[in-house]
């Protein structure tokens, strides 16, 4: 009996969330190696010729040329790669503080003549926005987005349950290999209903584990209840409302104090803060130094961070590069705080700024794969005021990051990009055989015997 419920249950979830589920399942896919795309296709842009005997620009001067070339641009990120023949990214608005009053644009510039370039793919990115749309809240406008996001939501919820029953309905009363070669394994001679059910049962189990990774690592994304149930399972706190929900982040948190200079004294311009930060860091891979007037990211509204299914997790500013961006509900980190409250005061956080000086770094073979560091500087001696890694974060922050990599596969490198991508395929054929299964239960023909 028991079963038999589970079994109703299991098809009436489907049928009903089972279109919304392809939507999310085949979106996912198509993004699951986003930045990779957006790399490749803006190859040319990012890449630069690094001439005989030359040195890069001051940071100083760079920007001045890129400001020059694109008055109207805002800087907010600039994001150094250490590879002399990648060109310096930089993320760009419109006019007004931190880069707003205008969509978020990539901008690359040479390091060593100042040349300033567009991102060369607007094809590629503008597919990968409306996937992103797609996938977040079924493409709706920005008045119908809160109806759009509760409906993946709901069904991701709804795809979990399938996923969770679906493993239970398929494991067999009784273990022998010719149950298992019937069920786990795909049979190319059956057609009809055989075959569906076949494919149904085989696609099924290879992806079903990933696919309950997948919706369950999306819950926190989609409702401030679950991630708050992280904070609160590893004695936590929840973070204060408007700590991350779409308001500024909480200000709580410790402010970093800058020591009085010394009567007379200089601030370091950007090229020694990066300096300092190479001696501290000399693993360093990429470096991100936000700008005076810069707001510290979030989820809410700059990134695939917020909605459900496989849509939570991209964390790169517009050149699909830079910092994490927060997720909606998690609590800031202690230099974030205390930047959201230098800008509150109308200081900034670079040279000329009264406050810390915030930069964001990704090393190489640190684990989790996608850690990153948050230095606040010194800006008169370069010395690091406060650090915080990944293992410097209470657990619960450090369960978020997790939950918000393992979403997109990111966590595991390309190797979980790729199972996470061909898994949420596996979830289209799964929503295909399954609607092909109840229609036939419910309204096949049925064959009357010849009198």
């Amino acid at each position: 009996m028991f079963r038999k419920t589970l079994f109703w249950l299991h098809l009436i979830c489907g049928v009903i969330a089972g279109v919304v589920i392809a939507i999310m399942s085949f979106t996912g896919a198509a993004l699951a190696f986003e930045k990779e795309l957006i790399a490749y296709a803006e190859r040319d842009a990012r890449r630069v010729e690094v001439p005989a005997g030359a040195q890069a620009l001051p940071l100083e001067e760079l920007l001045r040329q890129v400001r020059a070339a694109r008055p109207d641009a805002r800087i907010s990120n600039v994001v150094l790669t250490n590879d002399p023949t990648a060109a310096i990214a930089l993320t760009a608005g419109g006019r007004g503080p931190g880069g707003g009053g205008g969509a978020a644009t990539a901008l690359y510039a040479n390091p060593y003549t100042g040349e300033v370039r567009e991102a060369a793919a607007p094809r590629t990115r503008a597919f990968l926005r409306t996937m992103t749309a797609w996938h977040r809240w079924l493409g709706a406008g920005e008045e119908r987005r809160a109806i759009g996001k509760a409906i993946t939501g709901a069904c991701n919820v709804a795809f979990l349950g399938l996923g969770l029953t679906g493993l239970y309905l398929w494991w067999p009363r009784a273990w022998s290999v010719r149950v298992l070669r019937a069920i786990a394994l795909l049979n190319p001679r059956a057609h009809g209903k055989a075959r569906d059910f076949n494919w149904h049962n085989a696609i099924g189990i290879w992806s079903v584990l990933v696919l309950i990774v997948l919706t369950a690592t999306a819950l926190p994304i989609s409702y401030h209840w679950a991630g708050d149930a992280i904070y609160r399972l590893t004695g936590s706190e929840p973070p204060a409302p408007g700590a991350g929900r779409g308001g500024p982040p909480a200000t709580n948190a410790p402010q970093i104090q800058v020591p009085a200079p010394p009567e007379g004294a200089r601030r370091l311009g950007y090229n020694a803060l990066v300096v300092a930060v190479e001696k501290l860091h000399p693993r360093w891979e990429q470096l991100t130094l936000r700008l005076p007037g810069a707001q510290p990211e979030r989820g809410a509204g700059g990134s695939r961070a917020e909605g459900a299914g496989r849509m939570g997790a991209r964390t790169e500013g517009a050149m699909g590069e830079g910092p994490a961006r927060r997720m909606e509900g998690e609590r800031p980190s202690r230099a974030e705080a205390n930047s959201s409250a230098a800008s509150k005061a109308g200081s900034s956080r670079g040279p000329g700024a009264t406050g810390a000086v915030v930069i964001t770094l990704k090393e190489a073979g640190t684990w989790p794969r996608t850690a990153t560091t948050t230095l606040s500087l010194d800006p008169y001696t370069g010395s690091a005021l406060h650090r915080e890694g990944f293992a410097d974060q209470e657990l619960a922050r450090q369960v978020r990051t997790w939950t918000r990599f393992l979403h997109t596969g990111e966590a595991l490198g390309w190797l979980g990009q790729l199972i996470a991508g061909l898994a949420s395929l596996g979830a289209v054929v799964l929503v295909y055989t399954g609607f092909a299964l109840s229609w036939r239960r419910f309204f096949s023909r049925k064959v009357t015997p010849s009198v």
